[in-house]
């Protein structure tokens, strides 16, 4: 009986102990989610696990509130929306926005195919490859992708000519949602926007100058780490 008891303990002892494993990896594996409140509405995105130096200075520069107040200023229709220059807050008009960021840069973390361009994905803005081959990133600056949809027969041409094989939900995603498959393997993609695709649609739909600035400047008023 003692003997059938003890046993019983230890089958309870490893169950328990198992249990607080798959917890707390479960707990490790839980994505960061950012709410991004802007002059168009608020928009929610998660942070990826598998790119943690993008997650992790993303979250830097959250909680230190450097993106408050600052412009969306680039944006093109069917491709993207972009954010996080620096310089943008209190920029006049006329001025030439794009360049500020902090004096450092991210490695890149392209996760390919796992991650990529689909409409709502988040991802790092950098310099072009013959300044920076190693496609390092932006320490600020980001973009939404917004994107636009493809055939089928659009995407096997892209194959062919590129000599790359799309995964079915890179398919059904560029298909049904949209994306910008061009830019895939390129730049680094460390999280996906999980609600409010409107006010990213609504930023889109803004009248750009000549640079792809938004005549009339939408904010990004402040950013806040949430839970689902």
């Amino acid at each position: 009986m003692r003997r059938l008891l003890t046993s019983l303990l230890i089958a309870m002892a490893l169950l328990a102990s198992v249990a607080g494993v798959k917890a707390q990896e479960a707990q490790e594996e839980k994505e960061t989610l950012v709410l991004i409140d802007t002059d168009k509405g608020k928009i929610k995105v998660k942070l990826y696990n598998d790119t943690p130096k993008h997650r992790d200075n993303f979250l830097k520069n959250v909680e230190s509130h450097l993106y408050d107040g600052l412009l969306f200023h680039r944006v093109i229709k069917q491709f993207m929306i972009q954010a996080g220059d620096i310089n943008s807050k209190d920029a006049p008009e006329e001025q030439h926005l794009g360049d500020g960021d902090p004096d450092y840069t991210v490695p890149a973390e392209i996760v390919y195919p796992t991650h990529f361009h689909k409409a709502g994905a988040l991802c790092a803005a950098r310099t072009s490859d013959d300044v920076n081959p190693e496609r390092a990133s932006s320490a600020s600056q980001f973009y939404i992708v917004t994107g636009k949809f493809y055939t089928s027969m659009e995407l096997d041409k892209m194959e062919k000519e590129q000599g790359k094989k799309f995964t079915p939900e890179q398919r059904e995603a560029y298909m049904l949602e949209g994306g910008r498959p061009d830019l895939d393997e390129k730049y680094t993609v460390f999280g996906e926007v999980v609600d409010g695709m409107k006010a990213v649609f609504k930023i889109q739909m803004e009248e750009t100058n000549s640079e792809d600035r938004p005549l009339k400047n939408i904010r990004i008023k402040s950013m806040k780490v949430v839970e689902k």
